[in-house]
């Protein structure tokens, strides 16, 4: 940016006064305009642009300090090249404050009053960003179920709509006289069902806080009073972890994800347990594509946590699905 030098102006060119001023005009005889020079207004040397300073080379003048810079304001601790931004983490549901909140770092630096001081400073500050009875229990509860989602190998989506559905849960008064730890593991399990991800109720009940009376109550009460989109379970969506701890073949999963189909599209399926009708499929497959099979009712069934009547039973139903096909 260049700064106008008037002629007229007494700092323009040494020893040159108002009435000397005609004299710069041009020799045409045309009228004389003010004239924009690049140059220093003390001694009309050259300027040059040091950082954020525009600064004279001949005399030293600082023509122009402090100028504003309007590009992005950018900064990385890790690799300014490829990684070049300064930014923190992104809002999220599974904090009761959406992750917006501010901690205070500590320091091996400091040592005497200043370390006191900022302990006390970040005891009151842990103590203030809890207002009330509700966001303690958001934050008790917040913390389980992140704690759930992480053993059960579940996504971050299931994790952030567990917590919304916390919160409905808190904003409709279903807590009252009910576990946290129970609403907590209902909420990972609703959520994991009506994102289709597969968890028994056995599998959340072994990894929560909660009893199985507490995790049915909170479940129920959700159910009844939400209404939680959440449908029969496929028995195919057990299919793939299921014949994973097997070590079954990838053409015994496929037959009976097969099996599967024809079972709730036959409805042999209804009034049963999708894990148990999961586990017979795998065991009818194994015996039809292996010859022999390669997994036993007893494996089967400890896979999913039924007996191996439950198998036997759902296979006598399945087994004449091999002629249909």
């Amino acid at each position: 940016m260049f700064r106008t030098i008037r002629a007229d102006h007494p700092r323009s060119v040494p020893g040159l006064s108002k009435e000397s001023a005609p004299s710069l005009s041009c020799m045409s005889g045309t009228r004389s305009t003010p004239s924009r020079s690049p140059g220093c207004p003390e001694c009309d040397g050259q300027v040059r642009t040091d950082g954020t300073e525009r600064v004279c080379g001949d005399c030293g003048l600082v023509v122009e300090a402090d100028r504003i810079d309007h590009g992005p304001e950018w900064r990385s601790f890790a690799d300014d090249d490829t990684s070049p931004e300064r930014t923190g983490a992104p809002r999220t549901r599974a904090r009761h404050d959406r992750g917006l909140s501010t901690e205070i770092g500590r320091s091996t630096r400091l040592t005497g009053r200043k370390k006191r001081r900022l302990a006390r400073m970040r005891t009151h500050h842990k103590r203030s960003k809890i207002g009330s009875k509700r966001e303690r229990n958001r934050v008790y509860s917040y913390t389980e179920i992140r704690r759930l989602v992480g053993e059960l190998g579940l996504p971050e989506s299931v994790r952030d709509q567990a917590c919304a559905l916390f919160d409905s849960a808190q904003d409709a008064n279903l807590l009252r006289g009910r576990s946290l730890e129970g609403f907590s593991a209902a909420a990972v399990y609703a959520a994991a069902r009506a994102a289709n991800v597969a968890r028994t109720r056995t599998e959340v009940r072994e990894a929560a806080k909660a009893t199985a009376g507490e995790q049915d109550a909170a479940f129920d009460a959700m159910n009844r009073e939400l209404g939680l989109p959440v449908g029969p379970t496929d028995p195919a969506e057990y299919l793939p972890r299921f014949a994973s701890e097997l070590g079954c073949s990838t053409a015994v999963e496929r037959r009976a994800r097969e099996l599967a189909r024809r079972a709730v599209e036959e409805g042999t399926a209804g009034g049963r347990d999708p894990s148990g009708v999961a586990a017979a499929c795998l065991y009818t497959a194994g015996q039809q594509v292996d010859a022999g099979g390669a997994v036993t009712q007893r494996e089967a069934a400890d896979v999913a946590d039924v007996t191996p009547v439950t198998v036997r039973s759902t296979y006598v139903e399945i087994r004449g699905y091999r002629s249909r096909d």
